[in-house]
């Protein structure tokens, strides 16, 4: 029996992620004093997600944090799947945020609110400039499933901050105020699209399922390729953790005086091929002529 695994650079991404929190929260906080004063419940709702935002980038931080501690006799395979509990626990909370902005959206269409579309306009521009340097600092995570669980917070706060700049702009120019409640709207629709998604991939996760983009049957095939390898059987493909897929698979090779050689071949080709790096691979002697996957 062999294995082989590599980290990724949780370090990396649980500090990206509290500086991206840290951000959020300072301009949440000065966003929702505006969307106050100008009356604007598009900026009041982008300034409410942003900070339900902040709370799930920190929450994205101390599951990376988790998952960079080491196996123990308890937890084997360490505290990886943190980071995808923490994706399912953020798309949930996104779809909370939904239910509640829709709701007052729908007041505000029946009794539209009086709104300062230039301050509230030049607010959301603010806004959404923040949000985008702290989209650019996520994107470099994007193998990550619990960064990309953040990403998608931030980019529902990016389309939050154009609604809301769109329809400060609209008020400015024509006084037309229903524009506000519709930009809210707008924007629960594209954050219930992206939190289900992001709640099915998870799911996936947690119940062990094959990761997406790749194929059991391809997998399989492209080990079969190694030189000396005869067939494979019983191939397992599942998330490890957020950024980590783990492999285990029976391989019959022509002679297991060549495994040694074709291990290595194996574990380079299946990082190559499909970045998985948590390989465990048991060798067996003899023909099979069907491969069963």
């Amino acid at each position: 029996m062999a294995e082989h695994h590599q980290h990724h650079g949780h370090s990396h991404a649980d500090e990206t992620l509290s500086r991206a929190a840290i951000i959020t929260v300072a301009f949440a906080v000065a966003e929702a004093v505006g969307g106050w004063w100008t009356g604007s419940l598009a900026l009041v709702s982008d300034a409410g997600h942003m900070l339900t935002d902040a709370g799930a980038l920190l929450f994205g931080a101390l599951a990376a944090w988790m998952a960079r501690r080491p196996p123990s006799q308890r937890h084997s395979y360490g505290l990886g799947r943190a980071e995808v509990v923490a994706a399912l626990v953020n798309a949930t909370v996104m779809l909370a945020i939904v239910v509640a902005l829709a709701y007052e959206g729908f007041s505000r269409l029946k009794n539209p609110s009086p709104v300062n579309g230039l301050a509230a306009a030049l607010i959301a521009a603010a806004g959404l400039a923040v949000n985008l340097w702290v989209l650019r600092r996520l994107s470099s995570h994007h193998r990550n499933m619990n960064t990309r669980a953040a990403r998608l917070h931030v980019l529902g706060d990016v389309l939050g901050s154009v609604a809301a700049l769109v329809s400060g702009a609209v008020i400015a120019v024509s006084g037309w105020t229903p524009i506000d409640a519709l930009a809210s709207l707008a924007i629960c629709v594209l954050i219930a699209v992206s939190a289900v998604r992001l709640m099915r991939e998870s799911l996936h996760a947690l119940m062990e399922g094959v990761p997406h983009g790749l194929s059991v049957e391809t997998i399989g095939a492209e080990m079969a390729r190694v030189e000396g390898v005869l067939s494979v059987h019983d191939l397992h493909v599942w998330t490890l953790s957020g950024s980590r897929t783990a492999l285990s698979a029976h391989v019959v090779v022509r002679s297991l005086r060549e495994w040694d050689r074709m291990l290595g071949d194996l574990q380079a080709r299946l990082h190559a091929a499909f970045g998985i790096d948590h390989v465990t691979l048991q060798p067996e002697s003899g023909v099979r002529p069907l491969v069963r996957l």
